[in-house]
């Protein structure tokens, strides 16, 4: 059976090395310029080169995304911005718009361009049509079903790869195409700019009673009629790999180092085991939904991959996360002595017992006996953020290792 691509986001330099050492065969992020996750911190182009060539080194691709729903004034500035970037050297380019597409092909022929899930690829028509213009890749549209896109294998061309979002956040609209944010906020989600109206708390006011909110469903606590569960596929690996699907999407290009790094290694041992033996894939199943459950999500739901949603699918009392573990920071250098450095993201302090998660899948608990500032001095806490901290944990640690903090439930 085919190896699937696992393709994981990054929403940074730090977090694309840390997909990359924690499983991922691709990785996909955006530029400062034509990309739909505008409030991401996104690359320069610098970070995009320094972030390929470290991918690169280990065999791992990148793509770049270039899907924002373009305008005439878009046009000319997205040839300027292909023509920087075709030096930076990605795999592929994701791109939804027609117009983009053709110039990407114009200035960037020898780098692969993937159609994006915007461009609302619900059929093997479709597939066909944007095969003919040179594309190697289609992603397919969130709406289909798994026989969907078992039969869209069927009538396109070998060489031709489905790749498929199969975990992450989903959207209240039409392959991502959403109108919420512009009609209420003036922000365009099909330009990058989405302010997530989706998750708001929405209620019914009638014209003469103003102030007086009635809820839509019948919930002490108001209604959130958009906002979807996350999806997980992580128990239809078999499913997703029978469908034909080559490459397994995970959502998330504004998302922690923690959580890319926990969903990475996760569906990585997922889609090994599987290969080696479904055996060992079923007995494995109780980690990987432990572990899956170990960075913050709003409850799980498999999406239209077995029909269409029913309202089990939505979350009405509330629009928070569930959150099991604290991220602490990353591994950035061990010194001789066996000191960890770290930028600070959470606060922690000595003598609290924490945890190592490390690619490989083990989870290390340690507690913490000394913390030091930049200065060298002594510090019982780490209060600040991004502040920079020397941390003795007492045990092995090595670069790119995770530090986290399990919540009390």
């Amino acid at each position: 059976m085919k190896r699937p691509e696992l393709l994981i986001p990054a929403s940074s330099l730090e977090v694309l090395k840390i997909a990359v050492v924690f499983g991922a065969d691709a990785v996909y992020i955006g530029g400062e310029a034509f990309s739909l996750r505008a409030k991401a911190k996104n690359f320069s182009l610098e970070e995009m080169k320094e972030g390929i060539a470290f991918a690169h080194a280990r065999g791992v691709k990148v793509y770049v995304t270039a899907n924002i729903l373009a305008h005439n004034q878009d046009l000319e500035d997205a040839r300027r911005y292909f023509e920087e970037l075709k030096e930076t050297g990605p795999d592929a380019l994701i791109i939804s718009d027609p117009g983009i597409f053709a110039i990407a092909k114009e200035i960037c022929p020898n780098i692969e361009c993937h159609i994006s899930t915007q461009a609302n690829n619900t059929n093997y028509g479709t597939y066909l049509f944007w095969y003919r213009l040179g594309a190697k890749r289609v992603v397919s549209a969130r709406e289909l079903s798994l026989s969907e896109i078992r039969e869209i294998r069927k009538n396109i061309p070998k060489d031709m790869e489905i790749e498929t979002f199969v975990h992450g956040a989903m959207c209240i609209s039409y392959s991502g195409r959403c109108l919420l944010s512009n009609f209420l906020t003036g922000r365009d989600a099909n330009q990058g700019a989405c302010t997530h109206p989706c998750r708001w708390k929405y209620a019914v006011v009638e014209e003469k009673r103003p102030g007086e909110y009635m809820p839509v469903f019948e919930n002490e606590r108001g209604t959130f009629l958009f906002n979807s569960k996350d999806l997980c596929m992580i128990e239809h690996i078999p499913e997703l790999l029978e469908a034909g699907i080559d490459s397994f999407k995970i959502e998330g290009r504004m998302k922690t180092a923690l959580y890319v790094a926990t969903v990475a290694r996760t569906y990585r041992k997922a889609i090994d085991d599987y290969l080696a033996s479904p055996d060992l894939y079923r007995s494995h199943m109780p980690w990987y939904i432990s572990q899956i459950s170990n960075c913050t999500y709003r409850q799980f739901t498999t999406g239209f991959f077995f029909g269409k949603p029913e309202h089990e699918a939505q979350i009405y009392d509330n629009n928070t996360y569930l959150k099991e573990y604290t991220y602490l920071g990353i591994a950035e250098r061990i010194t001789g002595d066996g000191i960890c450095e770290i930028r600070q993201r959470n606060k922690f302090s000595v003598g609290e017992v924490i945890e190592v998660m490390k690619p490989g899948g083990e989870n290390v608990s340690a507690t913490v006996r000394s913390i030091s500032d930049e200065e060298g001095r002594e510090v019982e806490s780490a209060p600040h953020p991004q502040q920079k901290l020397f941390v003795d944990l007492g045990t092995p640690l090595e670069q790119y290792d995770i530090l986290r903090r399990k919540e009390e439930e």
